[in-house]
């Protein structure tokens, strides 16, 4: 039999974060994924994908969730995005601005790579917000726990 940590929410909490938080992230990642179709899914991907890992600090504790995402690991993702956005604005410069062109069209439905550049934007916001907003989660987290 799993035993329960002590920390946290009680037993139909952690139960329901269990069944619910893949559920939520891979919405998130659905979001990432699809917002050159969607409308800003870079930044709303990001954000749900932080509050799967809020989701799971609020009910297990923060002492869980920094072994699977620590501060560290989160700080290293939203470097990876700020530097992903900036080597394509970079070699958008470069080329003359050829890159920022809508030569691709419109993205279709169903159809992931019909947006040329888009996904990679999208995927590089949705670091640097999903790690921005879980950072700043955990800081006031430890903030309040602090002050006690």
């Amino acid at each position: 039999m799993i035993e329960e940590p002590k920390t946290g929410m009680n037993i139909i909490v952690k139960t329901v974060t269990r069944l619910t938080t893949g559920l939520i992230l891979l919405f998130g990642i659905y979001i990432v994924f699809h917002g050159h179709i969607l409308s800003e899914g870079g930044f709303a991907g990001g954000v749900v994908i932080a509050l799967s890992f809020i989701h799971l600090m609020l009910a297990y504790g923060r002492e869980i969730v920094l072994k699977k995402m620590s501060e560290k690991v989160s700080e290293l993702l939203g470097n990876i995005g700020a530097v992903i956005f900036i080597i394509i604005a970079v070699l958008g410069l470069f080329t003359g601005g050829y890159l920022f062109f809508d030569f691709f069209g419109k993205g279709k439905p169903f159809n992931l790579f019909s947006a040329g550049l888009m996904p990679l934007y999208n995927i590089a916001i949705s670091l640097i917000v999903g790690a921005g907003l879980f950072t700043v989660f955990v800081t006031l987290v430890f903030f309040r726990s602090e002050k006690k």
